[in-house]
C-alpha cells in the first residue's frame, strides 16, 4: 500500500463503469493486500478466534464486488471501503459470538495497544464499534481516520490520500480521536 499504482486505479475506474473484465483483472492485484490487511488485524485476536483471515477477505470481497453505486476513485478509496467492510464483518462476528450463549464473554480493549497496532492486543470490537458510532455523530472524519488506520492498517499518508486531506490533518485528528476513544472506552 505504498503508492497508487495506475493499473489498480484504472481497473477500479473501469469496474465502476461496468467493465467486468476490469474486475477480473483487479481481483488478483488486490487480493493479497486485502489478505494482509485481514492477517494484520486478526494477528492480535485470541488464538481460538473462529474467523480466519481468508474468510474475512472473502466475505469483505463479496461485499465489495456487490457495490453497484460506488464510483471508485483510486486505490486508497478502495482499501478505505474495504477497511469499513472488515470492521462491519468483525463487529457482526463479535456480536454473534457474544450472544451465542447467555452471558457471552467479550474481551476488553486496551486502546493504547489497539491503536498502536500491537501484536498483543485484545479488542472488544463491540465497545469500539459503539464508541465509533458515537464519534461519527460528533466528527465523521475522525471516525473514517480510525477506520482506515485501525481496521485498514493505512499509514498517515495513505489515510490522507484516501480522505483527500493533508497528513497533518490526519495526524491531528488521529490523536484527537484516540484520546476521545480512550475516555469513552474507560467508562
Amino acid at each position: 500500500m505504498d503508492s497508487d499504482p495506475p493499473t489498480i486505479t484504472q481497473l477500479l475506474v473501469g469496474w465502476s463503469n461496468g467493465d467486468q473484465e476490469a474486475l477480473a483483472q483487479l481481483t488478483p492485484l488486490v487480493y493479497d493486500e486485502l489478505r494482509q490487511m485481514a492477517r494484520t488485524y486478526l494477528r492480535g485476536e485470541r488464538s481460538d478466534h473462529t474467523l480466519q483471515a481468508t474468510a474475512l477477505v472473502h466475505e469483505a470481497y463479496l461485499r465489495l464486488i456487490d457495490q453497484h453505486s460506488v464510483s471508485w476513485q483510486n486505490r486508497a478509496h478502495f482499501f478505505g471501503i474495504a477497511s469499513q467492510m472488515m470492521r462491519r464483518i468483525l463487529v457482526n462476528h463479535a456480536l454473534a459470538r457474544a450472544t451465542e450463549k447467555r452471558g457471552g464473554h467479550v474481551e476488553k480493549l486496551s486502546l493504547d495497544e489497539a491503536t498502536s497496532f500491537s501484536d498483543q492486543r485484545d479488542v472488544d470490537l463491540i465497545a469500539l464499534d459503539k464508541a465509533l458510532r458515537e464519534l461519527e455523530r460528533l466528527d465523521p472524519q475522525q471516525t473514517r481516520i480510525v477506520e482506515l488506520r485501525f481496521f485498514g492498517g493505512l499509514s498517515i499518508e495513505e489515510t490522507a490520500a484516501a480522505l483527500r486531506v493533508s497528513p497533518a490533518t490526519v495526524k491531528r485528528d488521529w490523536n484527537t480521536a484516540r484520546l476521545w476513544l480512550r475516555r469513552q472506552l474507560a467508562k
